[in-house]
Parts: C-alpha cells; sequence; structure tokens
C-alpha cells in the first residue's frame, strides 16, 4: 500500500526536521519505502509518498518525528490500479 504523507513542520520550522535528517537520516524501520516527496517553497510543509505492507511501520516511523511534525496521512493507489476498479 502507498500512503500520500502530509507532514507540517512544527511552527512551521525545518531546521530541526532536517538537522535530525541529517544526523540519523529518515528513521524508518524495516519494511516502509519512502517513494518521493516535493516540499512546498515556504519550507513549511512536505508531500512524501511512502509505502508498506504493514500500515503499523508508518506509524512507527511518524512517532520517530512526531515531536517535530504534525501529520496527515491518506492511503493511495496508483492510477492504473484505480481504473482496473471502475467498471
Amino acid at each position: 500500500m502507498h500512503y500520500m504523507v502530509i507532514e507540517r513542520f512544527k511552527g512551521g520550522n525545518p531546521v530541526p526536521v532536517y538537522h535530525r535528517f541529517r544526523a540519523q537520516g529518515r528513521l524508518a524501520p524495516d519494511g516502509l519505502t519512502y517513494v518521493t516527496s516535493w516540499v512546498s517553497d515556504d519550507m513549511t510543509t512536505c508531500w512524501q509518498v511512502m509505502a508498506c505492507d504493514d500500515r503499523a511501520l508508518l506509524d512507527q516511523w511518524m512517532a520517530n518525528w512526531a515531536d517535530l511534525v504534525e501529520f496527515e496521512v491518506h492511503p493511495a493507489i496508483t492510477s492504473p490500479e484505480a481504473a482496473a476498479r471502475v467498471p
């Protein structure tokens, strides 16, 4: 399953997030895969696609960042998967 994760940096401050990322990496558990991401021009929000078979892995990863980031998660399917669902 893919997830569109919207990350809002607490206080609109990306600095602590990037410092931790540079020092410790993504902090993702085995089985959770980073796909791609985009960051808003004002550096307050990140849209990230993550993939895993177990939603608990995504929750574990978000717990590693919850002190710096507020999360919104949307399960997503690919466009071909959506097309296949439409009769």
